[in-house]
């Protein structure tokens, strides 16, 4: 069983379509496509989805995903230059 993550009716003023393509970038993730595939769907909506601002929505989901993924990867490769033992001689 899944859970649906739905765009709120209230939006501030801003199309439902967009928040509705992040919920769905940020609920294929959460179920474990990786970042290649979300990119490759990213493409896809783009060019077949007739609701345009659904595709923004999902492009933009997907780039903060691979800027968090870049950030981790950034502070864990920090982390262990730090803690990497030093050669003596």
């Amino acid at each position: 069983m899944s859970l649906m993550t739905l765009a709120t009716t209230i939006t501030g003023g801003h199309d439902p379509d967009y928040y509705a393509g992040r919920a769905d970038a940020h609920d294929e993730h959460t179920q474990g496509a990786a970042l290649h595939v979300l990119d490759h769907r990213a493409h896809v909506i783009a060019d077949l989805h007739p609701a345009p601002l659904y595709a923004a929505g999902y492009a933009a989901r997907v780039l903060e995903l691979r800027a968090e993924t870049a950030a981790i990867t950034a502070a864990e490769t920090e982390l262990a230059h730090d803690n990497a033992p030093t050669a003596t001689s």
